[in-house]
């Protein structure tokens, strides 16, 4: 492997003619615009979310790979500079590898059953690390990585982060083409944006186009508040861990969600790849993000009747489903079934409200929390401990 370092390429092209400017028209009637209406947020992935503690392979040696980073500036459709079509894909296309999954459970009768799912996933080094998403290999006991010429590998876990939806595995290959990191703060609604990736689990290898929708969109996925890119690139399930590139042909996103409901199309959305970054070379590093902060606690919403009965409480609400041993939520002596009334002075009406705050910290800081226990509220301050590298699945 060679050592970590961000190396720079700019992409020089040759000028191109302006076209001659056109003669005015006459004015046309403006047309009304539409506003697409609310949708549900979904993760993309098939079968995969079963987990989500982490473990980290050591590696045979100390050093971590190259990741080449661009200095070029996102083109927007609207001019005539940037690559083709043609040639972003002849720069992107080996950088995208199809991935699939399998994950082990236990039936009622103790008996194994292998459930398949897929992603995609972006080459960052020449020797082989890939970056996805969290939820595509979460839970998985196999990965299979299939590149773009066909050759298929098992795939070894580096590091995966739940908050961010991230995670970096390795295959044992040489020479292969990584992606050049772009700048996603540079980029502007309207800039090109094409997405690579593997849609419904067998059609690796597809690229399709559109452009930056928007920017900074906060949504919560899975109980993460996550602010991410949207586009109108087709994504569909199998796209989730694939590339999102400019016209230049440089990586500016991790595709990880998209809107679904009836009638609802262009609705995708991306990690930005600067925000990525920072959490690929901890993986790279450590195998997980060493300042996440762990309270321990796995939380349920309580919203009705119905769920209220099914655990046994009395009132709706955020209630602690679970307490991991050693953790600071074990240590501070919080119990299953209290539930969370505060965090920080805020009240708690949504475990991902919850979430928020604890995200919001570093590992170390103090919490302070109000819990309700056998009808008695009760306040407890605690240190929150790290997320570390406790997941136990080996592939």
């Amino acid at each position: 492997m060679e050592d970590f370092n961000i190396t720079e390429e700019t992409i020089m092209q040759e000028p191109q003619k302006q076209p001659e400017e056109p003669k005015p028209k006459k004015a046309k009637n403006p047309m009304a615009k539409r506003v697409l209406s609310g949708a549900a947020i979904l993760a993309l992935g098939f079968g995969s979310g079963v987990g989500g503690a982490y473990c980290y392979n050591a590696l045979n040696d100390d050093s971590t790979p190259v990741i080449q980073t661009s200095t070029a500036t996102p083109t927007s459709t609207k001019t005539s500079s940037g690559l083709t079509y043609t040639q972003i894909a002849e720069k992107t296309m080996d950088s995208v590898v199809a991935i699939q999954t399998e994950s082990k459970t236990t039936g009622s009768f103790m008996q194994d059953y292998i459930t398949e799912g897929a992603g995609s996933g972006v080459i960052i080094s020449k020797d082989g690390y890939i970056v996805t998403n969290h939820h595509v290999i979460d839970g998985a006991s196999k990965v299979t990585v299939t590149l773009k010429n066909g050759k298929t590998y098992n795939a070894k876990y580096v590091g995966s982060d739940e908050q961010s939806d991230l995670a970096v595995i390795k295959i044992e290959a040489d020479d292969l083409t990584p992606a050049v990191l772009g700048d996603s703060d540079q980029l502007s609604v309207g800039d090109t944006a094409v997405a690579i990736g593997n849609p419904l689990g067998t059609l690796g290898g597809t690229f399709t186009t559109g452009v930056i929708s928007a920017l900074d969109r906060e949504l919560t996925i899975d109980g993460e508040t996550m602010t991410l890119m949207q586009t109108n690139a087709a994504i569909n399930p199998g796209n989730s861990g694939g590339g999102l590139f400019d016209a230049n042909g440089n990586l500016i996103g991790i595709v990880n969600a998209k809107s679904s409901g009836e009638s609802i199309e262009g609705l995708g959305f991306a990690i930005p790849i600067n925000d990525a970054k920072t959490v690929i070379e901890e993986l790279l590093e450590n195998g997980y993000v060493t300042t996440r902060a762990k309270l321990g606690v796995s939380m349920v919403d309580v919203e009705d009747e119905m769920t209220a009965m099914r655990y046994g409480v009395s009132s709706l609400g955020v209630y602690i489903a679970q307490v991991e041993n050693g953790t600071a939520a074990d240590e501070a002596g919080l119990k299953v079934g209290d539930q969370i009334i505060q965090m920080d002075g805020e009240e708690i009406d949504s475990a991902s409200e919850a979430k928020k705050i604890i995200h919001a910290h570093k590992a170390g800081d103090q919490l302070k929390m109000i819990v309700k226990r056998d009808g008695k509220e009760m306040t407890i301050t605690l240190t929150l401990g790290n997320s570390g590298n406790t997941d136990t699945n080996q592939f």
